[in-house]
């Protein structure tokens, strides 16, 4: 059956009546219309209360919030910082405070951060991730392995809350995190100046070993710079908090004892020792340029000379080389008089400093180091009496532009960070040295075991 059309609108309509437009309604009819339409279902009472809460809210939110004047890059960053409830500041106690002005209601527990660490397999690296895992933040360890360890770490393997990228920092990252560690960097003196003249063998081996050094010294050069450019890029794009661990050395040959964080340095810039120490105060140049110019939150810590298990066995400086060659049983290298002073903090004190400056409000640089100061020949004489009193001392000729003093003055980190260095020589150097007698002879089992349990002495 065939369907079939049963309904069809009628062609015309009967004109027997002109059409005439709708005639106006008084307009008190339309007001009429909206005032009952209030008054039905509480829709009044509503609209009331909802006028005295927004007049509240308005009435006590703290001034601080409410700003005048020019708006710039940097009160822009503060106030996408506020608007962030991810970012946090650090307080012993496990709880978290914004900056919103609000509190945490009792009970809640701080909420993880996602943190990088560039070389975070490094010696200080890997006692930084220790305690920020502990801590319940994420982490992103970012390293090339050039001086790091992937043992360091190896013991977050299977934490959810860990990760590691192999990665050199001079190329460019991205990365969505909260807070940036930027650690990167050779820092031993081995790997930024050797002197490849007394070990000559033929003229081809020596400039392929020149080479090689001048390679190297380049390769720290392009990280401080290069690398230190694309973590504030990134800092700068995703909101990060960066901090940027800096030197002593920036202090060069300090004409200056003890040194404060206002001290210009005297630094030779064509040494031996001027592409790390050079390095380290273009990067700190360029970490102030992208805070006051692009409003980046920033952060500087100029470290003093740390000790501590995990250092690099023979990486030249000279903790690490009196305890292996007290364990080897090897005369104790002095360079010159052995009368250079140094500071030495264990690696515990630097990490809770690190931690304190980057969750604090200050932007640096902060000095952080342990103000005691002891001569090489007085830093062999506690090797011995810890390790070997036997061990022999052997005095060699001074290394060029090897700084004659170097004391940290912490008055500002005491003062503005509330952190001075707990852990004596005598204390600490004991648990480094088991860290090394494991592995020069290997006579412990699990050596991240011993090394977690030292970061938090």
């Amino acid at each position: 059956m065939q369907s079939e059309l049963t309904y069809r609108r009628p062609e015309s309509q009967p004109t027997s009546e002109s059409y005439s437009p709708k005639p106006n309604k008084p307009s008190w009819t339309t007001v009429n219309r909206l005032v009952h339409y209030m008054l039905r279902e509480q829709r009044l009472v509503f609209l009331l209360i909802g006028i005295a809460i927004a007049t509240t809210a308005v009435t006590l939110l703290p001034s601080s919030t409410i700003t005048t004047g020019p708006i710039d890059a940097y009160s822009v960053s503060e106030s996408v910082q506020l608007m962030n409830p991810r970012r946090s500041v650090y307080n012993p106690t496990g709880f978290e405070s914004f900056n919103m002005g609000g509190k945490i209601p009792l009970g809640l527990k701080r909420k993880g951060l996602r943190i990088v660490v560039t070389g975070g397999a490094g010696f200080v690296g890997s006692h930084l991730v220790d305690r920020l895992i502990a801590r319940g933040d994420s982490v992103i360890v970012v390293d090339n392995f050039f001086t790091g360890n992937k043992d360091n770490v190896m013991h977050h393997f299977g934490n959810p809350r860990f990760e590691l990228i192999r990665h050199d920092v001079v190329e460019p990252l991205l990365l969505e995190v909260d807070q940036i560690y930027h650690l990167a960097c050779p820092a031993s003196p081995v790997h930024y100046k050797y002197n490849p003249v007394k070990t000559i063998i033929s003229f081809f081996i020596a400039l392929l070993i020149f080479i090689i050094i001048i390679m190297m010294m380049m390769m720290i050069i392009i990280t401080n710079v290069v690398g230190t450019l694309n973590m504030l890029g990134l800092a700068k794009r995703i909101g990060a908090r960066f901090l940027l661990t800096s030197t002593s050395e920036v202090y060069g040959d300090p004409l200056q004892h003890p040194q404060v964080e206002t001290y210009w340095g005297n630094v030779n810039p064509i040494g031996v020792r001027s592409c790390y120490d050079e390095g380290k105060r273009t990067a700190e140049t360029l970490t102030m340029d992208y805070h006051r110019g692009a409003g980046v939150e920033v952060r500087i810590a100029r470290i003093f000379n740390t000790y501590g298990p995990r250092m690099c066995i023979d990486d030249g400086r000279v903790v690490s080389n009196f305890v292996a060659q007290a364990l080897r049983k090897e005369p104790l290298t002095v360079y010159g008089d052995g009368k250079q002073t140094r500071s030495f903090q264990y690696v515990s004190d630097l990490v809770e400093g690190l931690m304190r400056l980057m969750e604090g409000e200050h932007v640096g640089p902060f000095n952080l180091g342990n103000p005691g100061e002891f001569t090489m020949l007085e830093l062999a004489q506690v090797v011995q009496e810890t390790i070997d009193p036997n061990a022999k001392i052997e005095f060699k000729p001074n290394t060029e532009d090897d700084p004659h003093k170097r004391k940290p003055d912490i008055t500002k980190a005491k003062e503005l960070l509330g952190w001075k260095p707990k852990v004596p020589l005598r204390k600490g150097l004991p648990m480094m040295v088991s860290d090394f007698r494991q592995r020069i002879f290997g006579d412990q089992k699990n050596p991240a075991t011993t090394t977690t349990s030292t970061t938090t002495a």
